[in-house]
């Protein structure tokens, strides 16, 4: 289906005004008031460029249209694939996006994922918890509010930037300089980038996911991801003991999301729909079903049932008809009921196929291992129905990446009758392997695994849910050891600031990062000459060049 962006200002899917028609806006504005003195339209221009989304609706209406496009430049060509690392907080957020504009020039078909697992683990008021929707559910909209706050304050602080650089070339003279500049201004790209937030399986009914659905969009979020367990018995994607529900409760919820886009405006936004069918061998309800083959029937067929007569009949039975028998599902002592082994693949089909044909526009296939067939080939099922279905997959941290593609490589080897004599399968992980051709043809699968199943297994955009909450678990366990052992003082400069400097990482300048020269400009606006500045001659971060 094609979407054209409908209720979303021109500035916002166009960028900014140029700089120049900026100031001729604020200073028309300014004459019409004699008493506004001291303002000048030079620093209403600048601010206003500085702050281009004035609400997280602006933010959402602008990214679900990149996002649409990013979806139609992948159908025509699946190299346009996209990616997205989990950010539990806005700082780390802003520290991505201004990474990925340092070194690739550009923010393009990079996104934001919001995990809930990572807000369940790190951003909850009752302390750390297992991602079972436990947390607050208002801790979902305020962390996508605050993970867009830091990139707009990005924007900010890169544009205050350039426009003291400007200054500075006016004042030396340099018209060459300045002309640079401004284009710079005019050509700026924004921080502010999709983000596909998680919204578990809706913290309660349908009406409850439609009240949180649209505090995440009021909040900026373009892409909300939704999934087919039960609200209250939700589990980690890679935990045991999921239940999902059947298809006419998970299609409320879509609607749901659907049904908020729509009434705030955000007409390109995206509902991502996650099955975790391939995990999940139970369910809480059976489905209601009124003829052979409708859509209720199909989830019931894969129970686990047996056949019953009077004979082996049970006080409080439950009976369904198929094909003119009747039969007991398996119910356990929690009173869920047990779908047959073996039966996974093909309910993640039908999840998928049903999803896209009631309003949801990406999957989300859970899986157990990062393996590129198996996801083809349900995704090959899904396109004989679907051609244009495409994946969001989550390229988790709960795999072992090393082990499984290590795994992958001997079994290939070995069915190819190649020589594994050398290799214990059991102990691949050990450092021993590291520098064996069976490992480097692993890395090299894994350096390719998202271009390779974003041609094979369609899938569109690549995220790593808790990359995040890794690197800060590793980077602190490192200082820690250097600082508090023998290196002390130094375990930091040398490996944390001196690196920070040589690399150009704009943290080393913090008192910058956080604002403190956008706050002595401002001042300047306000004030004048009169204005008391923090970044004089005597500060310290002048050190840094």
């Amino acid at each position: 289906m094609n979407y054209q962006p409908r209720g979303i200002s021109d500035q916002a899917l166009q960028g900014p005004a140029s700089y120049l028609s900026e100031i001729g806006a604020a200073e028309a504005l300014l004459k019409a008031q004699p008493t506004w003195n001291g303002v000048t339209a030079e620093a209403v221009a600048r601010m206003r460029l500085q702050n281009r989304f004035k609400t997280g609706l602006d933010v959402a209406r602008y990214t679900a249209a990149l996002m649409r496009a990013d979806m139609a430049a992948y159908d025509a060509d699946t190299t346009k694939y996209t990616q997205s690392l989990g950010c539990w907080h806005g700082f780390i957020a802003q520290q991505k996006l201004i990474s990925v504009k340092k070194h690739f020039g550009t923010t393009d078909r990079c996104y934001l994922y919001l995990s809930g697992w990572m807000i369940a683990a790190l951003r909850s008021e009752f302390g750390p918890l297992p991602d079972q929707s436990m947390h607050e559910k208002t801790s979902v909209p305020a962390l996508i509010e605050e993970l867009y706050t830091f990139l707009r304050q990005a924007d900010s602080r890169e544009l205050n930037d350039i426009f003291r650089n400007l200054d500075a070339a006016r004042k030396a003279g340099d018209k060459a300089k300045e002309k640079a500049l401004i284009e710079k201004i005019d050509a700026f790209q924004t921080h502010v980038v999709p983000v596909i937030a998680d919204i578990d399986a809706g913290f309660g009914n349908a009406e409850a996911t439609y009240l949180l659905a649209k505090k995440m969009i009021e909040a900026g979020a373009c892409a909300l991801q939704i999934e087919n367990q039960v609200s209250d018995e939700k589990q980690c994607g890679h935990q045991d003991g999921k239940v999902t529900v059947p298809h006419e409760v998970f299609l409320a919820k879509i609607r749901a999301c659907r049904h908020a886009f729509l009434e705030l405006g955000v007409e390109d936004g995206v509902v991502v729909t996650r099955t975790d069918s391939l995990g999940a061998g139970l369910t809480q309800q059976i489905a209601v079903s009124h003829k052979p083959g409708d859509l209720g029937d199909q989830y019931n067929s894969f129970l686990d049932c047996e056949e019953i007569t009077a004979d082996n009949a049970r006080n409080g039975d439950v009976i369904i008809n198929r094909n003119g028998k009747m039969m007991r599902p398996k119910r356990l002592p929690s009173n869920l009921y047990q779908f047959r082994e073996g039966t996974g693949q093909d309910r993640c089909v039908l999840d998928c196929i049903t999803s896209l044909q009631n309003g949801a526009d990406l999957l989300w296939i859970e899986t157990e291992k990062p393996n590129i067939e198996q996801i083809a080939k349900m995704v090959d099922r899904v396109r004989e129905v679907i051609p244009n279905a495409k994946l969001a997959y989550n390229n988790s941290p709960s795999f072992n990446w090393t082990l499984n593609f290590r795994w992958q490589v001997y079994d290939a080897m070995k069915e190819a009758g190649k020589d594994v004599s050398k290799y214990n399968r059991a102990e691949l992980m050990k450092a021993d392997y590291d520098a064996t051709p069976l490992a480097i043809e692993a890395d090299e699968l894994i350096r390719t695994f998202q271009a390779d199943s974003a041609k094979r297994a369609g899938i569109f955009h690549h995220l790593i849910t808790l990359p995040t909450y890794h690197t800060a678990a590793l980077s602190t366990d490192n200082l820690a050891k250097a600082y508090f052992g023998e290196q002390g003082m130094l375990g930091y400069v040398k490996n944390v600031q001196r690196e920070e400097i040589r690399q150009g990482i704009a943290c080393a300048k913090h008192q910058n990062m956080a604002g403190s020269d956008i706050g002595d400009d401002h001042k300047e606006y306000f004030a004048g000459e009169a204005a008391l500045k923090a970044g004089g001659a005597h500060n310290t971060m002048n050190q840094f060049g």
